[in-house]
């Protein structure tokens, strides 16, 4: 036992110590471009050169992925939060990228076919960059590329900017200290440290800000803001199995006469837990009572099929449309539930509302696979022709009930767009379109099903039976090795209006944007139960019940950032987002942000809630 702690504490110690590296990369990148941890990154431009000096080598893709028409800008717990998920490459894979290239495995590229490669496919360069790259006397001989040696040039030249900003980090007493507190003194309990993020975003004086959380940002040691404190506040809340009893719905015969708008969605889990999902615009012509429901999508036709995200939460957020971004307002969400359907009804006026779909990544999160063995996706007939499996047939045909947003049975091109930027993260322009529709079955303009099953089985033959491009797309719509969809919920919204036809419209596939944890914030302030912490008056704690989901939310008022420890081991029957028991949340000056959400294990049993939320 005294080995096992041993090697459990060294564990625990060599993940610190990585940690502490990884975000003094961080700050050193981020310090080289910017004053300040507090000042933002304001643009695409800053947003690449920032990547650089932490050894990244972004592409455009990579910085739109980061950078969407939507982003006005980027904090410092993004930034980290981007350099978690863009490795940088190793010289192994860019070993393997030039042998997709190099067949004959010679070590070398002609000059000819390395202009044509990168002025003709993916990012395309000019041929004044490619000229640039084969006039290095380093790596170019005889009209030929040495990619050996240009793999060790690229990743020496990554690791130098990387030390270099590390170096002017160190020298820089200044830049050193600001912003990150001391790291002198470690975490006796060694808890885990989630960071808040201020919102840039909202400016008005009046409103808070709301600090949107992605992922774990952690660091490995007490920022000098910590001070020992004895504040604190315990909430106990007990959730029979009746608890999850249905509120009452406007039954569907009482809505009969009213007209209804449909669209499908669907939230899909990334590598590093975060979620992302369709947004939607509804448009309503004049004011008029609303009934507006979410639900997963049930696909399980075949008897046995398991389908794992039936049992996922969703709701759904309203929001007003104002003039600009900051003026949007919470009209209300979806806390109403019958079974598996969470609905909201009331009155809505003539305008347009974002509907912003949730879910609180209690059970839809990263699972350790299981799995040996990798279902087969192609095979080749008696003729000799490749064909798709029936159980690859069959996950096809599921990715297209989900895709197919309005239930037509058909795809759009800006249906089938939100599938590209999905699996490629790249849109079918119209002239790629039109070639599609004229290989492939179309109807009305748009792909069927069966144009659908001949465009994946087309990919297969490009790469002559080699199904990795076809894992790549199954594997990034949340489907695993068993053709078994475990990191992804599809879901389904209905709008029905008593006095006028609505219209939805997915706008967006993204993550959980500013406006949707505000909306939360401010939901569980306006429903939720109000504590002050003893002795601290300036830090209140929300708690919000509603059927099977409990979300606590930290308000602190004070014009310094706190630490809060947050603490569930009393809790019986539960599982929170954050996938741990015990941790602590950083908290801006004068803002919110959400502690946790809170969801029973078994639904079926009683489950206690018990949560003690302190001030380091």
């Amino acid at each position: 036992q005294k080995a096992a702690r041993s090697e459990s504490s060294q564990a625990k110690k060599s993940q610190h110590a990585e940690e502490a590296t990884f975000y003094k990369n961080c700050r050193a990148a981020y310090l080289t471009v910017l004053k300040s941890s507090l000042e933002n990154i304001k643009s695409k431009e800053q947003l690449s050169l920032v990547l650089q000096q932490a050894g990244r080598n972004p592409s455009q893709k990579t910085v739109n992925k980061y950078w969407t028409s939507q982003t006005t800008t980027l904090n410092f717990d993004d930034f980290c939060t981007i350099l978690k998920r863009e490795k940088p490459a190793t010289k192994t894979e860019l070993l393997e990228a030039f042998g997709k290239i190099d067949t004959d495995n010679t070590g070398y590229i002609l000059h000819d076919e390395l202009y044509k490669i990168l002025t003709t496919r993916g990012e395309k360069m000019t041929r004044d960059e490619v000229n640039t790259i084969i006039k290095q006397g380093d790596f170019n001989c005889s009209g030929k590329l040495d990619y050996n040696k240009f793999c060790d040039l690229y990743v020496e030249t990554s690791e130098q900017c990387c030390k270099t900003a590390r170096e002017k980090l160190e020298l820089d007493s200044r830049l050193r200290q600001q912003q990150f507190g001391s790291q002198a003194e470690t975490s006796s309990e060694e808890i885990t440290l989630l960071r808040s993020k201020p919102s840039p975003r909202i400016s008005r004086k009046t409103d808070h800000k709301l600090a949107p959380t992605k992922g774990d940002s952690r660091i490995p040691s007490r920022p000098s803001s910590a001070q020992s404190c004895k504040a604190s506040v315990s909430t106990t809340i007990t959730m029979g199995a009746s608890s999850n009893r249905n509120t009452k719905l406007i039954e569907p015969e009482a809505m009969q006469e009213w007209q209804c708008a449909q669209s499908k969605g669907c939230f899909y889990l990334e590598e590093d837990g975060e979620i992302i999902s369709h947004k939607y615009k509804l448009h309503l012509p004049q004011k008029s009572a609303v009934c507006i429901t979410i639900k997963p999508l049930n696909m399980c036709q075949v008897e046995g099929k398991s389908c794992h995200w039936l049992s996922v939460d969703t709701a759904l957020y309203i929001l007003k449309e104002g003039e600009t971004q900051e003026n949007i307002q919470l009209v209300s969400f979806t806390e109403q539930h019958n079974k598996e359907v969470f609905g909201w009804k009331g009155e809505l006026g003539a305008g347009v509302y974002s509907l912003l779909p949730f879910t609180t990544g209690c059970r839809l999160k990263k699972v350790k696979p299981q799995l040996t063995g990798e279902a087969k996706l192609v095979y080749r007939g008696e003729d000799g022709d490749l064909a798709l499996t029936k159980e690859f047939r069959a996950a096809l045909l599921d990715i297209f009930e989900t895709i197919d947003l309005d239930g037509n049975g058909l795809l759009s091109l800006e249906e089938y767009n939100f599938f590209e930027l999905r699996t490629s993260g790249e849109k079918c322009d119209e002239e790629a379109w039109t070639v599609c529709k004229e290989n492939f079955d179309v109807k009305k303009n748009e792909l069927t099903r069966q144009g659908f099953l001949d465009l994946n089985l087309m990919e297969a033959n490009d790469r002559e039976g080699d199904p990795s491009d076809l894992w790549v797309t199954l594997l990034s719509l949340g489907y695993n090795k068993a053709l078994e969809m475990t990191e992804a919920c599809p879901f389904v919204i209905d709008v029905y209006a008593e006095k006028c036809r609505p219209r939805i419209k997915a706008v967006y596939l993204e993550a959980g944007s500013w406006q949707l944890n505000r909306a939360i914030c401010k939901s569980v302030v306006n429903k939720g139960e109000a504590k002050v912490m003893d002795g601290c008056e300036n830090i209140i704690i929300y708690t919000y019940k509603a059927g099977r989901r409990i979300t606590a939310v930290i308000e602190n008022k004070s014009e310094n950032k706190v630490i809060i420890h947050v603490n569930n081991e009393w809790s019986k029957n539960c599982q929170n987002n954050r996938g741990l028991t015990v941790f602590a949340v950083e908290v801006a000056p004068k803002s919110m942000m959400v502690s946790q959400h809170v969801m029973p294990l078994n639904e079926q049993e009683e489950w206690l809630y018990n949560c003690v939320h302190s001030l380091v």
